[in-house]
């Protein structure tokens, strides 16, 4: 058995107060922990380690679909409902990050305002920061984070372009994807591979024109989901007038129900266990190799190359990889 190295016990030693505040139910240590981790400080390992498995993991429910689809204000909603019946709740808000500023909108504090107040509500906005998929990889250790606090319920909202659409099945242990009349045809949700992903549908907007055909397609494409596997629920909404929230409610606790089945409930923790650690190593070995000036070195090496006509970029590229490999054997 490998020992703890040196640095490990300080280390240890100088998150415990923050730990112990967390697990106390401080909302301020909450914030702290969550910018450690977001920032990749040296002691956000150390502090993980020192709340994790400490209480029990809350359901978490990730809410994703295309832009303007609503799920900001159907996030709010479903966390009145939630706290209405006594449910501690933590939301976690992935906004884009700027290509050029590194900035991030973080709207969703504005959009859920109201509970700002509620000391059983924890919200966090944060940016992508440039994560190799939509969702930020940081975003499981957030939930962790209020698993410790206490949160009862995790509601993981993200940016709802491009990879996060998928990204989110990563981290949620049931997916919403929310949809409007105006989304279009459903193949085409077929295609971006949100209907793979969709645990529970939510129409929202339902009170919208062609809500009925949108409805229609939905069904008809689920009629290809595989015999015997889980067929999602389409549930209409209407958000900004709380209507169908308890019914998504409900579709999401029978889904909660299904995967509680002990033969998938191991299937599913194992796959989602060994997704999370490979994507946490590829993290890793991406800080480790590729940010520092030896590869910044390399990296315009190899750009002079492929400008001077030497090399194609698909060979320079081979070459940096090649060259990553042998550093990694050393």
């Amino acid at each position: 058995m490998s020992r703890p190295t040196a640095s490990a016990a300080p280390a240890a030693d100088a998150v415990g107060p923050l730990a112990q505040a967390i697990l106390e139910g401080s909302p301020k240590a909450v914030a702290r922990a969550m910018s450690l981790v977001e920032n990749s400080a040296p002691e956000s390992e150390a502090l993980l380690d020192a709340i994790f498995g400490k209480r029990p993991p809350a359901p978490r429910v990730g809410v994703t679909g295309p832009p303007g689809a609503g799920k900001s204000t159907l996030v709010a909603e479903y966390a009145r409902l939630l706290r209405s019946k006594d449910v501690q709740v933590g939301v976690v808000a992935v906004d884009p990050t700027s290509p050029f500023t590194g900035g991030a909108i973080l709207g969703d504090r504005v959009r859920m305002g109201e509970h700002a107040t509620d000391p059983l509500v924890f919200i966090r906005s944060m940016a992508t920061r440039g994560s190799l998929g939509g969702l930020a990889a940081r975003t499981g250790d957030l939930c962790e984070i209020l698993d410790g606090w206490g949160s009862r319920t995790t509601l993981i909202e993200t940016v709802g372009v491009g990879q996060s659409e998928l990204d989110v099945a990563e981290a949620a242990d049931t997916v919403a994807v929310v949809l409007t009349p105006e989304s279009g045809d459903a193949i085409q949700a077929l295609k971006a591979g949100l209907m793979e992903i969709a645990d529970v549908i939510v129409l929202n907007k339902a009170d919208h024109a062609g809500a009925d055909a949108m409805e229609a397609a939905l069904r008809s494409s689920l009629a290809f989901r595989p015999a015997g596997s889980w067929k999602p629920p389409i549930v209409r909404t209407i958000a900004t007038e709380r209507k169908g929230v308890e019914a998504m409610h409900e579709a999401l606790l029978k889904h909660r129900e299904h995967i509680a089945t002990p033969s998938i409930a191991t299937e599913i923790r194992r796959a989602k266990t060994r997704l999370r650690l490979r994507n946490a190593v590829r993290e890793g070995l991406w800080n480790a190799w590729l940010s520092g000036p030896a590869f910044d070195k390399a990296l315009e090496e190899a750009a002079d190359r492929v400008l001077r006509g030497e090399v194609s970029p698909h060979r320079a590229a081979r070459d940096l990889t090649e060259r990553i490999a042998r550093q990694s054997k050393d």
